[in-house]
């Protein structure tokens, strides 16, 4: 059926003439001229969606309150006047003050109608939508069809409208009924209104029906589909819709524009939101406000706060909307400093921010550290009765919690009326932020006791808490409650999950999640490589690399730092080189995690001069920077390098750490700098405010140790202000070995066996300071000993890197591929050693065999074979990098010292303690180790 019109208002001037006197008339067609023309004026995209898909009110019940009220002549003259009394002008008393009060009065003045029509009945129902009174407006309708008197294509879209207002669907459907009964349902108005209702209960798929039904569609049936997808979070389906109309040339308009580009914010689609861009700047929307401002929401919200920068400049007189846009862009995206310029710009622009500017600016204000800024907004909120506002109070609490003021955090948060989810998240995730992780689950768990549910961000924050803490029982208590509220979906809770569960060292939970749920994102790979990187899993970390790389992820800086970890704790050079490469081809070299990790790698994989490149081309060098290098030099030996470049860091004003001063502490060790030493360990809280752990007190007994006093490393365990750990008297058993002091050496081990029950080190240590002075009886009580104890000796183990392949080898290894030339390498070694002079040290092997067994048994040590595999496999002259899990063995030591001087090469193995670099014959640690 076609849809029916109206008469023009200018037939209805005419009718209005007989009967009504000129002044009258003159009014009431200035009214509808006025009407007409605002109508014309505003375009539909400044209208709700739900308006967009109704037709223009017809004229006999269009007339506006503000065109009323403009007038001298009000409803209550017609009235009073007698006018009322001519049929036709009650009908138009009815709409002509759409506030508060019209219901009333447009029910007041149909009652007094003799016999209402269709008309009469329309203008009553739109008055009662208008109003809000959807449940009247419902009742009317009903009465009205009870009456027979039949619906029009104006009055079904405002019942519809009715419907989708008071969220009844079954009178929604009911009015569909009668829609399709009366013939009006591909009526545009009619259909544009049932798109827009379907899709407000979420039943897309009816309203693409509906929609595919329309014989002329128009850009008003596409808002209406754009606007439901949107709103049901359906956003990649409406860049597509957008496509499709654009593609059968439909033009856009302003609304049409505002929610694709919300849609590409929703989607995360900023490649679509600048061809939108484009698109909408050829048409001439750029200049529109509302266009405009959806434009620097969706580059702000996606990031690209340049472009937002750009877009906002352009508007001519931005509004609150535009403003608090681009500031919470900012905030959102860490641009804190920013956000706060942009707001005393808006000040400077006399626009007054609300609370949504607020609640932004207090959390740039927690994010910069300018808690006295924050301060001084909040006593003006106090002044003007805002501050129990629920986003300012959201604000508060987040901006103290994140400023270390948990107390007033809390007070702040005691203070909003309602506490619902987002204050109890504001809390908690600054507990989180500020590092008061155990205050942040003890927040849960009361939140959960108070019956309220959680959202992602909430388990966000909790698994970062978690994490922290290493509470693994506690994750698993927060893996079932996701598991259970069905949050497992989420990448965020998931990705957290696989993070909390890496740092807990539960590797095999970690990887169960990220395999059952490959979202395929940057931060679950990130997350994962990093869990297998802390647990030494190198290997597997660089297979998800690759594997990443084959998805065509692109790594940012963190996945690279955790990879570059890896390739350390592997010794892994080559494969670092290759990390190298992706840091400097993805521009991460100014970034300072990838710097320090660069640093760590190349000092942890034995080329320290490498290291010292990588350190002088990080920017921003802080303690962590400083830090690494120290330690890297300390470990390779370079005591006095070390202590050089710590007093450089203190010259540039950079303030050490506990984890500078253990550097320091074991360069002076290695290099034996015992004075030194000594009053860096006495100096530490009066010069740099840095309270001994049991790290330092393990490097000075060490230290001291080696040195031969073992009375006063004694006497400096026993002065300790804390109980010894296992790491001091490790040190102190280690120097009662090469001193050869049994009595000390006994009591340290029998603490070591209370402490660490379950290592063997210790059984094998004591065993080696009996051998040594001969107490072959206690060797086999120690022997017994390990035996009775169920500890099993840790196999000695060494790694060599060969083509982006790390090989491993333990002693007597035959199950390499290259077996034969292996073994048949360390045999011509083994001539032209004995030929220069080497002596096989048959002493320091505790197994209960013949000496010539003992000789073959240390010839096969693991790091032997990794250097002989080396040597066959590598270029000549290429340094040979080998990795072992213990310490090097003296025989080793002093094998090598001979291998190194016969076949030109450096070899630098790097055992559990530090880097021995063999070269012409000699050992950079100058056989102190």
């Amino acid at each position: 059926m076609k849809s029916r019109r109206l008469p023009p208002p200018l037939s209805l001037s005419k009718t209005l003439s007989t009967g009504i006197s000129r002044s009258l008339q003159t009014a009431a067609k200035s009214l509808l001229e006025e009407q007409n023309a605002a109508t014309a004026a505003v375009p539909p995209s400044r209208l709700p969606p739900s308006h967009l898909s109704s037709p223009p009110p017809p004229p006999f019940y269009s007339l506006s309150a503000a065109a009323a009220d403009s007038h001298p002549i009000s409803g209550a003259q017609l009235t009073k006047s007698g006018f009322s009394s001519v049929p036709l002008v009650r009908r138009h008393l009815l709409p002509l003050r759409p506030d508060s009060r019209s219901p009333d009065l447009a029910r007041k003045v149909f009652d007094v109608i003799p016999h209402p029509d269709l008309v009469s009945w329309s203008a009553l129902i739109s008055n009662y939508v208008r109003g809000g009174l959807t449940r009247e407006a419902l009742l009317a309708f009903q009465k009205m069809q009870s009456l027979g008197i039949r619906s029009n294509e104006f009055t079904l879209p405002t019942v519809l409208k009715a419907c989708s207002a008071s969220s009844d669907f079954i009178a929604g459907t009911q009015i569909h009924a009668v829609a399709i009964v009366t013939g009006f349902e591909s009526d545009a108005f009619v259909a544009n209104t049932l798109i827009v209702m379907y899709a407000r209960f979420g039943l897309l798929s009816d309203s693409r029906k509906l929609f595919d039904g329309i014989a002329g569609r128009n850009v008003v049936s596409w808002n209406a589909m754009l606007a439901g997808h949107v709103k049901n979070d359906r956003c990649e389906e409406a860049v597509g819709l957008f496509s499709e109309m654009a593609m059968s040339g439909i033009r856009p308009n302003e609304f049409g524009f505002s929610c694709v580009l919300n849609a590409c914010t929703g989607s995360q689609d900023l490649r679509h939101g600048r061809e939108v861009h484009g698109y909408l700047t050829r048409l001439g929307y750029d200049s529109d406000p509302f266009t405009a401002n959806a434009l620097v929401d969706m580059y702000a919200k996606l990031g690209n706060i340049e472009a937002a920068a750009t877009v906002f400049k352009g508007i001519a007189r931005p509004d609150i909307v535009s403003w608090n846009a681009i500031i919470a862009g900012c905030v959102l995206h860490g641009h804190d400093s920013w956000a706060l310029k942009l707001f005393l710009d808006m000040r400077h622009s006399g626009m007054l921010p609300n609370v949504f500017t607020l609640s932004s600016i207090l959390k740039a204000c927690a994010g910069t550290g300018m808690l006295f800024l924050g301060q001084q907004i909040q006593g003006n909120l106090i002044k003007s009765g805002s501050d129990s506002d629920m986003f300012v109070g959201v604000g508060i609490v987040d901006m103290y919690a994140k400023c270390d003021h948990l107390g007033d955090a809390r007070k702040a948060f005691d203070l909003i009326p309602e506490q619902d989810l987002i204050s109890w998240n504001a809390l908690i995730s600054g507990c989180s932020h500020s590092g008061s992780d155990q205050e942040a689950l003890s927040l849960f768990s009361k939140m959960r006791m108070e019956g309220l549910s959680f959202n992602r961000t909430t388990l966000s924050a909790v698994l970062k808490s978690i994490a922290s803490l290493r509470a693994t029982n506690v994750n698993k208590e927060v893996h079932a409650l996701a598991l259970k509220a069905g949050f497992l979906s989420d990448p965020h809770v998931a990705n957290g999950l696989i993070d909390a569960y890496g740092k807990c060292n539960c590797i095999e939970e970690a990887a169960g999640i990220f395999r059952e749920h490959p979202f395929g994102d940057v931060v679950a790979f990130t997350s994962i490589i990093t869990a297998y990187s802390l647990s030494g899993q190198g290997e597997e970390a660089m297979k998800l690399f690759y594997e990443m790389l084959n998805r065509e992820l692109k790594p940012d800086s963190f996945a690279l730092s955790s990879l570059l970890n890896a390739c350390a704790s592997l010794s892994a050079y080559e494969q670092g080189k290759q990390i190298h490469v992706h840091v400097l081809k993805m521009g991460f070299m100014s970034d300072v995690f990838s710097g320090n990790a660069l640093v760590n790698m190349y000092a942890k994989c034995g080329s320290i001069e490498d290291a010292s490149l990588a350190f002088s081309e990080v920017p921003e060098r802080g303690v962590v920077s400083w830090s690494a290098m120290i330690g890297g030099l300390a470990q390779h030996g370079h005591g006095k390098e070390a202590l050089n470049l710590f007093h450089k860091m203190l010259d540039e004003g950079v303030a050490p750490n506990h984890i500078t001063l253990t550097s320091v502490l074991s360069a002076c060790n290695h290099a034996g700098l015992v004075d030194e030493a000594e009053q860096y360990f006495e100096s530490m809280v009066e010069l740099f405010g840095i309270e001994r752990t049991h790290e330092h007190y393990a490097c000075m007994v060490d230290l001291l140790g080696r040195a031969g006093r073992l009375n006063e490393a004694m006497e400096l365990v026993d002065s300790m202000p804390f109980e010894a750990n296992a790491s001091v008297w490790g040190a102190l058993l280690g120097a009662s070995r090469v001193h050869r002091n049994i009595e000390l050496g006994r009591k340290a081990a029998e603490m070591l066996f209370s402490l660490e029950p379950e290592k063997s080190g210790t059984h094998v240590l004591l065993a080696n300071i009996y051998a040594s002075a001969g107490m072959w009886d206690d060797v086999a009580k120690a022997r017994r000993l390990m035996k009775d104890s169920s500890v099993k000796k840790e196999p000695g183990m060494s790694w060599m890197e060969v083509k982006d392949r790390v090989y491993t080898f333990i002693v007597g290894d035959r199950s390499h591929e290259r077996t034969t030339e292996i073994y048949a390498k360390l045999e011509e070694l083994g001539e032209l050693m004995n030929k220069s002079g080497y002596v096989p040290m048959v002493e320091i092997d505790l197994h209960d065999v013949e000496q010539s067994e003992k000789e073959v048994l240390l010839s096969h040590h693991s790091e032997k074979l990794a250097v002989a595999f080396g040597l066959i496999s590598t270029p000549a002259g290429a340094p040979i990098r080998v990795k072992k899990n213990l310490r090097v063995c003296k025989d080793c030591h002093t094998a090598f010292k001979f291998i190194s001087k016969i076949v030109s090469r450096e070899i630098i193995i790097r055992d559990i303690n530090r880097f021995h670099h063999f070269r012409d014959g000699s050992c950079s640690c100058g056989d102190y180790w």
